[in-house]
């Protein structure tokens, strides 16, 4: 009966493969359900375990650029992941670099490699605070932000967004944030914008960067951003993470 369920599954793969690189959806069957699962098994870990695994062997302790570089050597070749990855991680780069934050915000921590990607930006004196609703990978983060050397530039906080986006002032002393990057969970990328604003968390020019508004797609944030007057937006085409299935990034400026 193994040997049945065995084969069905290399068959099933095998097609996902095929499939994985021209359709959005299967691409993320495969990677997210099928080939994460099989390697969950087979290997005992889980796949931040792994992520983790592959900076420590590869990267040199204290520079962010290997750090980043294990990743994405490791996630486009070993392993897909859901980091922003390289090939958008240049739009991020681009757009942290030219709005030059003195406060920044994170929603969705996951292993960390955006968070390294932003934090090794960031001008000295600048933090980042990070937002992760998931305690597992909250504790891989820590340690691969640590490896980078950049623990001192980056502020964890676990728990879900919609409760920690009101405590930012109070907690940690946030007037407003000039840049925040939403890669968390995509049907929580509308209320979660909605509470920056009502918390009084976005000033006049402050930038939000959503990742993955196509695949697999916040329609209805896309729709808010674009819509709201208080808002101007711009698309950057690209692909999803590791692969050739379109993806993007929205750049939106607050007006006010």
């Amino acid at each position: 009966m193994l040997w049945v369920v065995l084969a069905v599954v290399v068959v099933l793969a095998s097609v996902l493969v095929l499939l994985r690189q021209s359709s959005g959806l299967l691409a993320l069957l495969w990677h997210d359900v099928v080939h994460q699962r099989l390697l969950n098994f087979f290997t005992g870990l889980s796949r931040p375990q792994r992520i983790l695994k592959a900076v420590q062997k590869n990267a040199t302790k204290g520079n962010p650029e290997s750090v980043i570089a294990a990743i994405d050597h490791y996630c486009r070749h070993s392993e897909w992941a859901m980091n922003v990855g390289d090939e958008k991680g240049l739009i991020l780069d681009s757009v942290v670099t030219e709005v030059n934050p003195s406060t920044a915000l994170e929603l969705g921590t996951y292993c960390g490699y955006s968070t390294v990607r932003i934090a090794r930006l960031l001008s000295p004196g600048t933090k980042l605070i990070t937002l992760e609703f998931n305690p597992d990978y909250a504790a891989i983060a820590r340690q691969i932000i640590a490896y980078a050397g950049l623990q001192d530039k980056v502020i964890l906080v676990e728990g879900p967004s919609g409760d920690l986006i009101p405590k930012m002032k109070q907690q940690h002393g946030i007037k407003s944030f000039d840049f925040v990057f939403l890669d968390h969970w995509k049907d929580r990328y509308v209320p979660d914008t909605k509470l920056l604003e009502e918390c009084g968390l976005l000033r006049k020019g402050s930038v939000l960067l959503a990742d993955n508004v196509i695949c697999p797609g916040t329609p209805e944030y896309l729709k808010y951003v674009r819509n709201d007057p208080r808002y101007e937006s711009r698309y950057f085409k690209s692909n999803l993470e590791y692969t050739k299935v379109e993806d993007g990034l929205e750049k939106s400026v607050f007006l006010g």
